[in-house]
């Protein structure tokens, strides 16, 4: 009789874990949770901040489904009586992985996604510039970081009503929640210190310092033991223990524009993947309480957002001037698939089982203009083509343009100009500035600007109208010497 109970009891985990019906040994779940295969009613999911879409992906076939547009493009957007949601960014999921929330962070929005058929259940209105959003482990409460003001906005998902107010700080970055529901996390993007609150209680507990004021994003292993944050502004990483006294373990350099970090758990073990814009590459380490670098991926331009597979099996990168995903195999570390997705992808997540039946296709429509963008590279003067360490993309808007260079391998904390020049060898001869910007302290930055750009930037470099990027010291009354140029 025992005998049969357990064979029922091992036949139901595993109908469980094929149907998606199971949760996941993956981050956000525990790792005592089993995993779930993946299959044809998993979704990925990214954030389009300059399409104002969210892509979805499935992943059983490495194949982009469509957009659901949440807003229009610029200049449509500008307009005082706009009622679309602008800046799509940040993005969370329930447990029970039903309801997707999607931050925007122009129009100061939470949507919520029924993630089985893509239609929109209530959008909730917060405070300036919310960032990211998740849901606590038991699904009561969904917390939004209000980054532009200095508190954690707590929302009742049964009334998509905002329950109460959790102070934290100035520009809280992000919320994560250990697997086991006790504490969350939350980092700040303006002040050098993530808070750590009791959910039960909503009270905070601890403080733990970060090394740098500006972490956009933070995540904890499924075993519990560790809490991550990235460092944006110094290219850092750092890991502090998930329990009193939640001491910092240790501090990485992970390179410039570190953005975003995530677990997998597989047959080789558990290891943090850190997305690193600067270097166009996703960095492998150890869970060790002293993590090793194991494994450096190369990816598209400006890796963001970062989520495994429910089975650990793969894991999901969103491109921001990729215009797409990088699918990488977790077990052998190489990228597998490329697949493209909207404009200027931020968060990304993985949902297991988010379609239990169905093919998942409603209020999707094609990605038509919404992945047309124009890439280029820029690099010092004389180097090789591949010593390019900054990477531009145009993103088709329609009439205009926005152009975003992802821009490293400058002087720390000094200032430059973004130029359009029809000469590299005579650039002041007719010099067009586009944007003024100041590097952070790794000598990186994201410079952004608008205009009619692909036309004259793209084009034959025979044409009257050709224009090329290049980047300048701001030395005033002087004419310094391009230290970026655009390459062919």
């Amino acid at each position: 009789m025992i005998k049969r109970l357990r064979h029922c009891l091992a036949s139901a985990l595993l109908f469980c874990a094929g149907t998606g019906a199971g949760l996941a040994a993956q981050a956000p779940h525990a790792a005592s949770d089993p995993d779930v295969p993946l299959s044809a009613h998993d979704r990925v999911y990214t954030a389009d901040q300059t399409s104002n879409t969210v892509s979805v992906y499935d992943p059983s076939r490495n194949q982009l489904l469509g957009v659901l547009r949440l807003g229009d493009v610029t200049p449509q957007n500008l307009s005082p009586l706009y009622r679309g949601q602008l800046l799509v960014h940040g993005l969370g999921f329930s447990f029970d992985h039903k309801t997707v929330a999607v931050v925007s962070i122009g129009s100061n929005s939470v949507t919520f996604l029924d993630a089985a058929t893509n239609a929109v259940k209530y959008v909730t209105y917060v405070g300036r510039s919310p960032h990211e959003p998740f849901f606590t482990p038991d699904g009561s409460e969904l917390w939004v970081t209000v980054r532009g003001e200095d508190y954690v906005s707590v929302i009742d998902p049964a009334t998509y009503q905002e329950k109460d107010r959790i102070v934290v700080g100035n520009g809280p970055g992000m919320t994560v929640f250990r697997p086991d529901g006790k504490y969350a996390f939350v980092c700040s993007s303006f002040i050098p210190e993530t808070k750590v609150v009791e959910v039960q209680t909503h009270r905070i507990v601890a403080t733990v310092p970060q090394a740098s004021p500006f972490s956009p994003n933070i995540a904890a292993t499924p075993d519990g033991r560790q809490v991550w944050f990235t460092l944006k502004d110094v290219g850092k990483a750092q890991l502090f223990r998930a329990e009193p006294p939640f001491e910092v373990l240790a501090t990485l350099d992970t390179g410039p524009i570190t953005n975003y970090v995530n677990f997998v758990r597989n047959r080789n073990g558990q290891f943090a993947y850190v997305t690193v814009g600067g270097e166009n590459r996703v960095k492998v380490y150890t869970t060790t309480d002293a993590p090793e670098l194991v494994a450096t991926i190369p990816t598209g331009e400006l890796p963001h957002g970062i989520w495994p597979s429910g089975d650990g099996t793969r894991v999901y990168v969103a491109l921001e001037n990729g215009t797409g995903i990088n699918v990488i195999n977790a077990l052998t570390n190489q990228v597998e698939a490329r697949i493209n997705g909207g404009q200027s992808s931020q968060a990304l997540v993985y949902v297991p089982g988010a379609v239990p039946t169905g093919d998942g296709l409603a209020h999707l429509e094609p990605l038509s203009a919404s992945g047309l963008a124009e890439h280029l590279l820029l690099g010092p003067p004389g180097s090789s083509s591949q010593a390019a360490p900054t990477t531009v993309t145009l993103d088709n808007q329609g009439l205009i343009d926005l152009l975003q260079a992802a821009v490293t391998g400058l002087k720390p904390e000094a200032a430059y100009r973004l130029a359009l020049v029809r000469d590299r060898a005579d650039p002041y001869r007719e010099f067009e500035p586009l944007s003024t910007f100041q590097t952070n302290a790794a000598g990186a930055a994201i410079v952004n600007t608008l205009g009619p750009l692909r036309r004259v930037m793209a084009g034959s470099a025979a044409s009257d109208d050709r224009r090329y990027l290049v980047i300048v010291p701001v030395e005033e009354g002087n004419r310094p010497e391009p230290v970026q140029v655009q390459r062919e």
